[in-house]
């Protein structure tokens, strides 16, 4: 059982299945900064809900790519952090784009709440950004697949 908790949480891994498990615990932190960064700035500061998410998308992309590269994915493909960086949040900005189209077309076409649109748009991106992040920014080891 400890070698399984290890191998899922603790070791280095190159496994597509590991990845992606932690990068969807990782994607739920980042939820969390994002979502409740959202809720403050609509519902407390009184920002139009796009702008908050707007904001709020950028406080988790920024936590999404500290735990990403310090957890989720071990090699790189780009020395430099700083392009590294660009990359990762180029890609989140094609995400942020299609979150905040996902929750207009919720929200201000069809109705649903914000806060529902919210979660729709963030499982439909959490995909595009975790196999574009990998295919794009991270080595896959051919020896190790496991």
């Amino acid at each position: 059982m400890k070698n399984w908790f290890d191998k899922l949480f603790k070791s280095p891994t190159e496994s597509l299945f590991i990845q992606f498990f932690r990068y969807g615990f990782v994607g739920g932190i980042a939820f969390l900064v994002d979502y409740g960064a959202m809720v403050m700035l609509t519902e407390i500061i009184g920002l139009h809900y796009l702008l908050s998410a707007t904001i709020s998308f950028i406080l988790g992309l920024a936590t999404n790519y500290l735990l990403s590269i310090s957890w989720v994915f071990n090699q790189h493909k780009i020395a430099n952090r700083w392009i590294e960086f660009l990359v990762f949040a180029l890609i989140g900005i094609i995400g942020l784009g299609l979150n905040d189209s996902i929750m207009f077309l919720c929200t201000g076409r069809c109705g649903i709440h914000y806060t529902l649109s919210k979660i729709i748009a963030t499982a439909i991106v959490f995909f595009w950004n975790f196999f574009a992040r990998k295919i794009i920014l991270f080595k896959q080891n051919q020896s190790k697949r496991t």
